[in-house]
Order: C-alpha cells, then sequence, then structure tokens
C-alpha cells in the first residue's frame, strides 16, 4: 500500500509540475503581448510610421496634423481610427503612455513635464535621405513595434527606388511658398534617382530660396513641379511655356518619409512616362 501511495504521489507531482509549466509558458506569452508600449505621437511623420509597425492598439493618439488631410501623410481613413493631441503636457500626461515619439523641436517644458510624470521621450528629426528614412522606422519599430512589419514598409521603399533613372529632365520642384528644397533632402535624392536633374541647384539656388513668377518664365525648366498654390504657382503664363512641362506634384509626397517615398516614386513614374 506504501509503495502505491508513493506511486501515485509521483504521478501527482508529475503532473503539477506539467501543468505549472504549462501556466508559466502562457504567462510568458502573455507577458511578452503586454511589454509593448503604449505610445503617443507627437510627430507627424512618425505618425505615419507608428501606424505601420506597432499594433493599433498600442497608439494612445497621434499628432492633430494627422487630421488633416493637407498635411498628413496618412491616408484619411487610417487617421480617422486614433485620437489626437494638440500636443499639450496635460493631454498627454492624461492618456497614461509609457512612451512619447517627438521631434527635435519638443519643447524643453514639454519634455521635462513628461520625463516627471516617467514617461519616456524620445525625438526624431526629418529624415535627408532615404537610407536615413529607413534607419528611422528601424528605430521606431524598436520602440514599439513588429520587425516584420517593418521589413515589409523597408523593402516596399526600396523596391519602389531601386528603378533605373531614365533620360536627364532639367527639373524644378517648386513647394509650397515659392520656394526650392537643397540638393541634400529626401525629395531631391528621390527626384535624381528618376533621371530628374535639379534646375535650381544648376542656378546656384540653395535650401529654401524663394523664386518668383518672373524668374521661373525667364528661366525655365524642361519640367516644372509645382507643389505649391500660391497665385504665382497657378497663373495662367505658365500655360504659355513651349519648351516647360508642367505638373502637379503633392506636398504630401515629400514632407516626410516612410511609406510616402513609395507614393512620390510612384508619382514621379507616373510623370516620366507622360513625358515620353
Amino acid at each position: 500500500m506504501g509503495r502505491n501511495v508513493r506511486i501515485c504521489m509521483g504521478m501527482f507531482a508529475a503532473a503539477l509540475m506539467l501543468l505549472t509549466s504549462a501556466c508559466g509558458g502562457q504567462a510568458q506569452v502573455v507577458g511578452a503581448a503586454q511589454d509593448r508600449p503604449t505610445v503617443v505621437s507627437l510627430n507627424p511623420c512618425i505618425d505615419a510610421i507608428l501606424v505601420e509597425v506597432a499594433d493599433h492598439d498600442q497608439i494612445l493618439a497621434l499628432s492633430h496634423y494627422s487630421h488633416d488631410p493637407d498635411s498628413s501623410s496618412i491616408p484619411p481613413e487610417t487617421a480617422r481610427r486614433f485620437e489626437v493631441t494638440g500636443g499639450t503636457a496635460e493631454e498627454v500626461i492624461a492618456l497614461k503612455p509609457d512612451l512619447v515619439l517627438a521631434s527635435h523641436f519638443i519643447t524643453p517644458s514639454l519634455r521635462t513635464a513628461l520625463e516627471r510624470m516617467s514617461i519616456r521621450v524620445e525625438t526624431f528629426g526629418s529624415p535627408k535621405t532615404i537610407d536615413e528614412s529607413t534607419a528611422q522606422i528601424r528605430a521606431v519599430s524598436d520602440l514599439v513595434g513588429d520587425a516584420d512589419r517593418r521589413v515589409e514598409l523597408i523593402e516596399d521603399i526600396l523596391s519602389a527606388t531601386a528603378r533605373g533613372r531614365g533620360d536627364p529632365v532639367s527639373t524644378m520642384l517648386w513647394q509650397p511658398g515659392q520656394i526650392v528644397p537643397g540638393e541634400r533632402t529626401l525629395v531631391s535624392e528621390l527626384l535624381e534617382r528618376e533621371g530628374f536633374v535639379s534646375h535650381s541647384a544648376a542656378s546656384g539656388l540653395g535650401q529654401a530660396d524663394h523664386v518668383s513668377l518672373e524668374a521661373a518664365i525667364a528661366d525655365p525648366p524642361e519640367l516644372l513641379l509645382v507643389a505649391g498654390k500660391s497665385a504665382g504657382q497657378n497663373h495662367p503664363a505658365l500655360t504659355d511655356l513651349a519648351s516647360t512641362r508642367v505638373a502637379p506634384f503633392d506636398p504630401k509626397l515629400f514632407y516626410c518619409g516612410g511609406r510616402s517615398i513609395v507614393s512620390a516614386q510612384e508619382r514621379l513614374q507616373e510623370i516620366r512616362t507622360s513625358l515620353k
């Protein structure tokens, strides 16, 4: 009888260990899911990355820019799924996020207020190259997201920007405010990859230099990409430029990196095809 008791006790102990192990394994899976931080973004360019690499239930709020279709890189139907804040300390603290993603221009007072509440703050600048954009995607993903999702996004970007250049076309991108981009900007790299040679750089113009309507008419490029809505940029005189093709280019395509790079390249390819 004693031997039977010992056998039963041994079997019970083994079963208990198996049950404990199974429960412990389940707890670890649940814990791993819960380890992902909740996030508030105050950076409109990071908004667009965040919605692609994070679980949507992690995102407590995006920047208020995400709900403005004229400035957001996020499709409106996606942006509307998320709350937004005006970027005040009171709004953000009330949401109790684990992490806030902001720009390098976050005010010291806001950063201090958040960190005093034990909220981690990470800041990001505007990527100036494709490589910087993909590095930014990796950095955001490392903080909040899923490696598989970031791989898909980066592969889409690299695929879109790997297409061959066509014949050189003298091109000026006329941005909002009638300014032109500098040479070391993301949009300039995108243009160059498609064979669109900077007319403004060849004319000695640099980052954010202003180009009047008169100057654009006096020294026109082969291709004028109009990304602004000023009176000069919509003047009927532009249609009289016999040797210049004028095409619209949505500024949302160059405000940020991430997915907008793919959309920008698709638009540039479309424009190049129309030139043939």
